[in-house]
């Protein structure tokens, strides 16, 4: 009996090491020595064992010989059903957070509209699995999409005739058109189908000239959240540098397929015609009467401008804007309710009003920003939709040098800090549909002509998008959906990489108030209240 039960201890270590060097060949898709050591030694132990359990199995076959052929052939059944079923459907269940190995729900509905053929030619390594994965998973999804795997390393023919050098470069083919894609992420990919699909890059024009943030500056400043005193719109600002750069907001205005470039409308030479969206990010001077009448004759030729305006600033675009239905409140609101960290001048939303730009957007907030109300009159042919509004017990503080509520002279909360304005061109009435595209407009390149009207968003901050702010809680997911909305690109709205980040929970004043008063008074004083009774029964 001892021996037996040595023997069958041996044989439930070995079958156990096969099943490890099996799984671990699963997992690197390759075998190395250890697996080929462990899956060996394995065998060895299993063999070793079945021999000194040979009598003991030959009695428990013998006494069961019918129940193990029957059991046998049901398990064979069902590994072939399954082998089957795995062979004719696909499925994934994906239970990371962020869903890594999964399609976002944007990417997902571009492939469902695709209405062109793709062909992807994609060079790989056997390091590559990832994205090899994405690929398959966006073929799988649409049937335009057809995806081929080379390794250029096998196949170096296939790779000089099309021209690829390094393995993770994919070539897009649609209609004689031909994009080369070299990233690996989810974004990069799904806009090359875009492009290659569609033909059309368009260009997002930042207006320069009168200290507005550059595109292309990774210029921030240095701040300690919570640091006494440390404001962007009260006081005096932490600077390091001579102003805020929007490198990184360009930097993924690029990675969306996207051209960005600066246009200075102070020279006559200047035209807005190729810009899909011209944006004005908080000038720190007056424009022009001249440039303010280009962007008037832009807009009435359906194009499409975001505003980003920073509190007491005279810019002169306050006429232009009133035009719109928009006037920017001469103020900076204070929000001590609602704000990030300790800065009540950096006012924090998380409850947003349905539109495509809000679509499922996390906490963002606007350090040191303007209040927009509208104007007294509705003007005609213009559609306001407020987007964004401060807690009720916010103000706006009319005074630059004050932080204190003065009644009947300070605006009240709540406030809106963001609006979308959707205005006729004239020979369209404001209700008439948009078309989703233009074979014109793609030559081009613009996006005005897709449209019958255009559209316009104000916002009462241009900070929330610079370098110092782009990357924290849903600042930049805000920006670029408020671009993808401009450019008429709903489709892209939200397409972001997924990573392993650690999750992280980002809350307003009030939020943390809160959670310190359940978690530090309300739940130990309920245990204690608990406990005092339940001694008081006892005792």
């Amino acid at each position: 009996m001892e021996r037996s039960f040595r023997f069958g201890v041996l044989l439930v270590v070995g079958v156990a090491l096969v099943a490890l060097a099996l799984v671990l060949h699963a997992i690197l898709l390759e075998a190395n020595k250890w697996t080929w050591l462990v899956g060996l030694a394995g065998v060895a132990l299993t063999v070793v064992a079945l021999r000194g359990l040979r009598t003991e199995m030959r009695s428990f076959f013998q006494r069961r010989r019918g129940e193990i052929a029957l059991y046998t052939a049901g398990l064979v059944g069902v590994l072939v059903a399954l082998a089957y079923l795995t062979n004719q459907y696909t499925f994934r269940i994906d239970m990371t957070e962020a869903k890594v190995y999964s399609l976002s729900p944007q990417t997902a509905t571009m492939l469902s509209r695709l209405d062109k053929p793709v062909k992807i030619t994609f060079f790989h390594d056997p390091m590559m699995r990832e994205t090899v994965e994405l690929y398959q998973m966006m073929a799988d999804r649409s049937d335009k999409v057809k995806v081929e795997f080379f390794d250029p390393m096998v196949n170096p023919a296939q790779a000089r005739m099309m021209g690829v050098q390094f393995a993770g470069t994919a070539v897009m083919e649609s209609e004689g058109r031909r994009l080369q894609v070299n990233g690996p992420s989810e974004t990069e990919i799904a806009n090359g189908i875009l492009r290659i699909s569609r033909g059309i890059t368009q260009r997002i024009c930042f207006l320069d000239g009168h200290g507005e943030p550059d595109p292309f500056s990774m210029e921030s400043h240095d701040h300690t959240e919570g640091e006494q005193g440390h404001s962007h719109g009260m006081g005096q600002k932490l600077v390091v540098h001579e102003q805020h750069g929007m490198a990184k907001a360009r930097t993924a205005l690029e990675a969306m397929n996207y051209v960005v470039e600066k246009v200075s409308l102070m020279q006559a030479s200047t035209s807005l015609e190729k810009c899909a969206v011209l944006v004005i990010a908080g000038p720190k001077s007056e424009l022009l009467p001249a440039e303010v009448d280009s962007i008037r004759r832009f807009v009435a030729a359906a194009g499409n401008v975001l505003f980003m305006l920073d509190p007491f600033v005279k810019t002169g675009l306050e006429p232009a804007l009133q035009e719109f239905g928009v006037i920017a409140d001469n103020d900076i609101v204070l929000d001590e309710a609602s704000h990030f960290w300790a800065d009540p001048s950096a006012p924090a939303v998380s409850d947003y009003n349905p539109h495509q730009i809000t679509r499922d957007l996390p906490l963002s907030f606007f350090p040191g920003a303007r209040s927009l109300s509208p104007t007294a009159q509705r003007v005609a042919g213009t559609s306001a939709t407020p987007l964004a509004n401060t807690s009720k017990n916010s103000f706006g503080e009319t005074t630059a040098d004050r932080a204190e509520y003065t009644s009947g002279k300070d605006l009240d909360g709540p406030l809106t800090l963001m609006v979308s304005v959707t205005r006729r061109t004239d020979a369209h009435d404001i209700d008439t549909p948009v078309p989703s595209k233009d074979d014109a407009a793609e030559k081009t390149g613009g996006a005005k002509d897709m449209k019958a009207k255009s559209r316009i968003v104000v916002i009462g901050d241009s900070d929330f998008a610079t370098n110092s702010f782009f990357h924290i809680m849903g600042n930049g997911k805000l920006f670029l959906n408020t671009i993808n909305f401009l450019a008429a690109q709903e489709n892209l709205i939200g397409v972001e990489p997924r990573t392993f980040d650690v999750p992280r929970v980002n809350m307003t004043n009030r939020q943390m108030k809160g959670t310190f008063a359940l978690v530090v008074v309300l739940i130990p004083a309920l245990l204690a209240a608990i406990g005092i009774v339940v001694w008081w029964k006892q005792r």
